[in-house]
Protein backbone atom coordinates (compact mmCIF):
# COMPACT_ATOMS: atom_id res chain seq x y z
CA UNK A 1 0.00 0.00 0.00
CA UNK A 2 1.18 3.49 -0.76
CA UNK A 3 0.84 5.42 2.12
CA UNK A 4 2.72 8.55 1.26
CA UNK A 5 0.15 8.41 -2.30
CA UNK A 6 -2.68 8.34 -0.21
CA UNK A 7 -1.89 11.83 1.76
CA UNK A 8 -3.99 14.94 0.35
CA UNK A 9 -2.38 17.69 -1.29
CA UNK A 10 -2.93 20.78 -0.74
CA UNK A 11 -3.52 23.28 -3.34
CA UNK A 12 -1.85 26.87 -2.63
CA UNK A 13 -3.80 30.55 -2.81
CA UNK A 14 -3.98 31.60 -6.44
CA UNK A 15 -3.50 28.26 -8.04
CA UNK A 16 -5.66 26.99 -10.84
CA UNK A 17 -6.01 22.68 -10.94
CA UNK A 18 -8.07 21.54 -13.72
CA UNK A 19 -8.52 17.93 -13.98
CA UNK A 20 -9.64 16.68 -17.62
CA UNK A 21 -9.79 13.94 -20.47
CA UNK A 22 -6.45 12.39 -18.09
CA UNK A 23 -4.48 15.64 -18.34
CA UNK A 24 -3.82 17.46 -15.24
CA UNK A 25 -3.72 21.11 -15.43
CA UNK A 26 -1.91 22.99 -12.62
CA UNK A 27 -1.53 26.94 -13.26
CA UNK A 28 -0.70 30.42 -11.46
CA UNK A 29 0.88 33.74 -12.58
CA UNK A 30 3.96 31.94 -12.49
CA UNK A 31 3.60 29.46 -15.30
CA UNK A 32 1.34 27.01 -16.37
CA UNK A 33 2.15 23.23 -16.62
CA UNK A 34 0.14 19.76 -17.58
CA UNK A 35 0.71 16.35 -16.53
CA UNK A 36 -0.63 13.55 -18.31
CA UNK A 37 -1.92 11.10 -16.02
CA UNK A 38 -2.27 7.16 -16.09
CA UNK A 39 -5.49 5.77 -16.69
CA UNK A 40 -4.88 3.63 -13.74
CA UNK A 41 -5.30 6.24 -11.02
CA UNK A 42 -7.79 8.89 -10.67
CA UNK A 43 -7.55 12.24 -9.39
CA UNK A 44 -10.25 14.26 -7.78
CA UNK A 45 -10.28 17.99 -6.91
CA UNK A 46 -12.12 19.28 -4.52
CA UNK A 47 -11.96 22.78 -3.41
CA UNK A 48 -8.33 23.21 -1.61
CA UNK A 49 -6.99 19.83 -2.02
CA UNK A 50 -6.63 17.04 -4.78
CA UNK A 51 -6.47 13.33 -3.74
CA UNK A 52 -4.90 10.90 -5.76
CA UNK A 53 -6.50 7.60 -6.00
CA UNK A 54 -6.07 3.94 -7.58
CA UNK A 55 -9.18 2.84 -9.85
CA UNK A 56 -8.69 -0.71 -9.41
CA UNK A 57 -6.02 -2.22 -6.35
CA UNK A 58 -3.11 -3.84 -7.89
CA UNK A 59 0.89 -3.51 -7.05
CA UNK A 60 1.58 -1.32 -10.58
CA UNK A 61 -1.25 0.89 -9.92
CA UNK A 62 0.28 1.44 -6.32
CA UNK A 63 3.64 2.12 -7.59
CA UNK A 64 1.58 4.39 -9.83
CA UNK A 65 -0.33 6.00 -7.09
CA UNK A 66 2.44 7.54 -5.42
CA UNK A 67 4.24 8.68 -8.18
CA UNK A 68 1.51 10.70 -9.94
CA UNK A 69 1.26 12.11 -6.44
CA UNK A 70 4.94 13.34 -5.97
CA UNK A 71 5.00 14.69 -9.99
CA UNK A 72 1.52 16.79 -9.08
CA UNK A 73 3.97 17.78 -6.00
CA UNK A 74 6.05 19.27 -8.24
CA UNK A 75 4.17 20.73 -10.75
CA UNK A 76 2.47 22.61 -7.51
CA UNK A 77 5.74 23.92 -6.13
CA UNK A 78 7.13 25.05 -9.71
CA UNK A 79 4.09 27.18 -10.57
CA UNK A 80 4.06 28.87 -6.82
CA UNK A 81 7.99 29.23 -6.30
CA UNK A 82 9.79 27.78 -9.26
CA UNK A 83 13.41 25.70 -9.72
CA UNK A 84 16.80 27.14 -9.39
CA UNK A 85 19.74 24.93 -10.53
CA UNK A 86 23.36 27.19 -10.05
CA UNK A 87 26.46 26.00 -12.17
CA UNK A 88 30.20 27.47 -12.03
CA UNK A 89 32.27 27.57 -14.90
CA UNK A 90 36.04 26.75 -13.26
CA UNK A 91 38.89 27.22 -15.85
CA UNK A 92 41.22 29.91 -16.93
CA UNK A 93 39.00 31.90 -19.56
CA UNK A 94 36.01 30.04 -19.20
CA UNK A 95 32.96 32.08 -20.18
CA UNK A 96 29.17 32.24 -20.98
CA UNK A 97 27.21 35.20 -22.74
CA UNK A 98 23.15 34.62 -23.28
CA UNK A 99 22.39 35.90 -26.73
CA UNK A 100 18.81 36.08 -27.84
CA UNK A 101 17.20 31.99 -27.14
CA UNK A 102 21.27 31.07 -27.01
CA UNK A 103 23.88 30.28 -24.32
CA UNK A 104 27.20 30.70 -26.12
CA UNK A 105 29.80 28.77 -23.98
CA UNK A 106 33.51 29.39 -24.22
CA UNK A 107 35.20 26.04 -22.16
CA UNK A 108 39.23 25.52 -23.26
CA UNK A 109 37.85 24.16 -26.53
CA UNK A 110 39.09 25.32 -30.31
CA UNK A 111 35.90 26.56 -30.77
CA UNK A 112 32.46 28.35 -29.02
CA UNK A 113 29.21 26.06 -27.33
CA UNK A 114 26.20 27.11 -28.51
CA UNK A 115 23.09 25.66 -26.81
CA UNK A 116 19.66 26.33 -26.86
CA UNK A 117 17.47 27.79 -23.81
CA UNK A 118 14.52 25.49 -23.91
CA UNK A 119 10.99 27.50 -23.79
CA UNK A 120 10.00 28.12 -20.14
CA UNK A 121 13.31 28.14 -18.72
CA UNK A 122 15.44 31.38 -17.70
CA UNK A 123 19.40 31.55 -17.89
CA UNK A 124 20.89 34.04 -16.29
CA UNK A 125 24.81 34.33 -16.44
CA UNK A 126 26.38 35.61 -13.36
CA UNK A 127 30.02 36.04 -11.45
CA UNK A 128 30.60 35.08 -7.82
CA UNK A 129 32.86 37.36 -5.60
CA UNK A 130 35.79 34.98 -6.94
CA UNK A 131 34.93 36.22 -10.22
CA UNK A 132 34.17 32.73 -11.09
CA UNK A 133 31.62 32.93 -13.86
CA UNK A 134 28.11 31.26 -13.18
CA UNK A 135 25.20 30.09 -14.59
CA UNK A 136 21.34 30.27 -13.00
CA UNK A 137 18.93 28.12 -14.39
CA UNK A 138 15.40 28.69 -13.22
CA UNK A 139 12.10 27.82 -14.25
CA UNK A 140 8.47 25.99 -12.91
CA UNK A 141 9.38 22.39 -14.57
CA UNK A 142 11.05 20.96 -12.36
CA UNK A 143 12.59 18.35 -15.06
CA UNK A 144 13.24 20.62 -17.98
CA UNK A 145 15.53 22.69 -15.58
CA UNK A 146 16.91 19.70 -14.27
CA UNK A 147 18.10 17.45 -17.62
CA UNK A 148 18.52 21.69 -19.16
CA UNK A 149 21.39 21.60 -16.12
CA UNK A 150 22.58 18.51 -16.95
CA UNK A 151 22.85 19.00 -20.45
CA UNK A 152 25.02 22.50 -19.72
CA UNK A 153 26.85 20.36 -17.43
CA UNK A 154 28.27 17.64 -19.90
CA UNK A 155 29.28 20.40 -22.47
CA UNK A 156 32.95 20.54 -20.18
CA UNK A 157 32.38 17.62 -17.23
CA UNK A 158 34.75 18.74 -14.11
CA UNK A 159 38.06 16.93 -14.69
CA UNK A 160 39.32 15.25 -11.20
CA UNK A 161 43.24 16.36 -11.45
CA UNK A 162 42.46 20.50 -11.29
CA UNK A 163 39.04 20.21 -11.07
CA UNK A 164 38.24 22.59 -14.53
CA UNK A 165 34.61 22.35 -15.92
CA UNK A 166 30.83 22.97 -15.46
CA UNK A 167 30.15 22.41 -12.34
CA UNK A 168 27.02 22.63 -9.95
CA UNK A 169 27.11 25.11 -7.36
CA UNK A 170 28.33 23.01 -4.16
CA UNK A 171 29.47 19.54 -5.85
CA UNK A 172 32.08 17.81 -4.37
CA UNK A 173 34.80 16.94 -6.61
CA UNK A 174 37.07 13.76 -6.36
CA UNK A 175 40.36 14.49 -6.81
CA UNK A 176 43.25 12.53 -7.99
CA UNK A 177 46.79 12.71 -7.38
CA UNK A 178 48.75 13.48 -10.74
CA UNK A 179 51.71 12.60 -11.68
CA UNK A 180 53.97 14.35 -9.70
CA UNK A 181 52.57 12.69 -6.66
CA UNK A 182 52.83 9.27 -7.96
CA UNK A 183 56.28 9.95 -8.16
CA UNK A 184 57.39 10.67 -4.93
CA UNK A 185 56.60 7.60 -3.57
CA UNK A 186 59.56 6.01 -4.47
Amino acid sequence: MSRLGKKPITIPEKVKVEFKNGILEVSSANGKLSQVIDEKIDVKVEKSQILIEQKRESKEANVKQGLTRGLVCNMIEGVTTGYKKELELNGLGFKSVISGKNIILTVGYSHTVTLEIPEGIKVVSGMTKDKIPTLTITGADKQKVGAFAAEVRAVKPPEPYKGFGIRYVGEKIIRKAGKAAAGSKK
